[in-house]
């Protein structure tokens, strides 16, 4: 006499129960109807059974050892002394149990089995299995929701006290005129500057709309180009160089100047290869792919206008585009970027303020001290620069694309699932992320370039702006962020090599956050700190 089983099921051979014979299953178990459609007396008659007896067959459901679901088949005798169950006799249990509010994990039981089904002589391990945190199965199919919920209590907790002691031995360290004050004033021709930058797009529009006429001949436009976008990143530069503004004022203008000069590269740089593809098409020396025939030639102002405002840097005739604009939507991001901002300020004058100001510098002073102070401003500098990643990725971004209904948001990837300062690299930005490739790496390696050097030329540009937005501001030239930005190249190769070494996700990742808390942002910090107020000391 057996039991059938399966995987998911719970089975009983001879072996195992051989005290039971066929007359104890027989009287244990009552005899069902012949007829398969015919539900059991005992099942089907619900009114006669109480609900303390559904509970506690609910409950044997439930409790019935590890396995995730448990299903017992238990049905009249069949041919041959083998008990067997038909399909129909269970989906008439299965309705009855439905009735009587069963849940799923309770289908397929027959009531009148719990008392053979779980005996002590049921075995409760039968299979191999791995507890929820061995290091092969903790990201196979695991739900960590509750070890994330309680990161987020210690994390409130732990900076809540922080915050009351900051406060205490502090005190309110914002003043008045942290937003705006009388110095502010005197940034005015930064203002002014960054007020007539919309100059250098229309004067290569004109450009481009002579092009397309064929007024003037492709070396002269080519020339005219880079005159305009060499002037438009070189005329804040000077002006900021004269004027002795806030470092904020400054760096401000140097991005808004950056976005300018890439936008100009990707409109100028789009209209060439669109001429040298329809010359091209012309002689019959190419053939147009589809993406290309979709769109047309046509120089116009109200494209151009659309593209300098637009949270992309890709220039294109046409964008994705939604229906609407949301409007309580941005009014609750907008709430977001406030409070976010704000928390940005607290953050800075509370906490990295009072421990720059009482460090030393990193390369001059005592090595234990500066690494001491590297970890200490290591936390909230990345609480900083979490909050701006938010705010101006995720937040501004998502707004203005809102409002001009731009319909591709992907600004970012998952970054912080990063394996390799690559993948870093590859996902936290993408607006220049796409830039780069664009422009910059596939025409390296369409000219023969090899895919090394195209990598290291794509790291120079952006060490170069990195440096100019930073540098210019504090009026100064220590090249602090670019050999930061060109370390990334060697360290490109270490973290790729150390992936391949150990195959595993999660050293990737506390390799790549490492690197970026604590070797990274708040070393340059302090570098570029000490070096300011050495320039401000010896100028007074």
């Amino acid at each position: 006499m057996a039991i059938s089983d399966s995987p998911e099921t719970i089975g009983i051979t001879g072996t195992s129960t051989s005290s039971l014979t066929d007359s104890d299953l027989t009287h244990t178990l009552r005899r069902r109807p012949a007829a398969a459609t015919t539900v059991p007396r005992d099942v089907a008659d619900s009114g006669s059974k109480t609900e303390e007896d559904d509970s506690t067959l609910n409950d044997l459901v439930r409790d019935s050892g590890s396995d995730d679901s448990v299903t017992a088949k238990i049905c009249e005798p069949g041919d041959n002394g083998r008990i067997g169950g038909s399909e129909a006799s269970m989906d008439s249990v299965n309705a009855v149990q439905d009735n009587k509010g069963l849940g799923e994990n309770d289908r397929g039981v027959d009531p009148s089995a719990a008392k053979f089904a779980y005996r002590p002589s049921v075995p409760a391990h039968r299979r191999v299995k791995e507890s929820p945190l061995s290091s092969d199965a903790i990201f196979r199919q695991q739900s960590h929701a509750g070890l994330f919920n309680l990161c987020i209590v210690v994390l409130v907790a732990v900076n809540s006290r922080l915050i009351i002691e900051n406060l205490m031995k502090y005190g309110w360290l914002i003043k008045t005129g942290f937003w705006f004050s009388s110095r502010s004033l005197r940034d005015w021709p930064l203002l002014m500057c960054c007020l007539t930058l919309p100059i250098f797009p229309l004067a290569a529009f004109v450009v481009e709309k002579l092009a397309l006429q064929k007024s003037i001949s492709e070396p002269v436009v080519v020339s005219l180009h880079i005159i305009i976008t060499t002037t438009s990143i070189l005329y804040p530069v000077l002006v900021i160089l004269r004027c002795d503004s806030a470092v904020l004022s400054g760096v401000t203008l140097m991005l808004f100047a950056c976005i300018v000069w890439l936008k100009l590269v990707s409109y100028v740089h789009t209209n060439y290869d669109m001429r040298a593809l329809g010359k091209s098409t012309e002689k019959g020396d190419a053939v147009p792919s589809s993406s290309n025939t979709d769109i047309p030639h046509d120089i116009s102002l109200n494209s151009l206008a659309y593209f300098m405002v637009a949270p992309t840097l890709c220039y294109q005739t046409s964008y994705p585009r939604t229906v609407c604009v949301r409007k309580g939507w941005v009014f609750r991001q907008l709430v977001k970027l406030i409070i976010f901002t704000g928390l940005m300020g607290f953050i800075v004058e509370q906490y990295i303020n009072p421990i720059v100001k009482n460090s030393q510098h990193p390369l001059k002073g005592n090595l234990l001290y500066a690494i001491e102070r590297v970890l200490k401003l290591s936390v909230p500098n990345l609480y900083v620069w979490l909050c701006m990643f938010y705010c101006f990725f995720h937040l501004w971004l998502n707004i203005l694309a809102e409002l001009l209904c731009f319909g591709d948001r992907e600004f970012y990837k998952d970054w912080w699932n990063a394996k390799t300062v690559e993948e870093y690299w590859r996902m936290w930005n993408m607006p220049v992320h796409k830039w780069m490739v664009r422009h910059i790496y596939f025409p390296c390696l369409r000219h023969g370039v090899p895919k090394g050097v195209a990598i290291v030329i794509a790291f120079l540009v952006s060490a170069v702006f990195h440096e100019l937005c930073i540098a210019v501001p504090c009026h100064m030239f220590k090249l602090w962020a670019f050999i930061g930005i060109m370390l990334q190249v060697p360290l490109v190769l270490i973290t790729n090599y150390l992936q391949d070494k150990f195959r595993n996700s999660m050293v990737g990742n506390m390799i790549f956050w490492f690197i970026f808390c604590i070797l990274g942002q708040p070393m340059c910090l302090l570098l570029y700190y000490h070096d300011l107020m050495n320039r401000k000391g010896k100028a007074e």
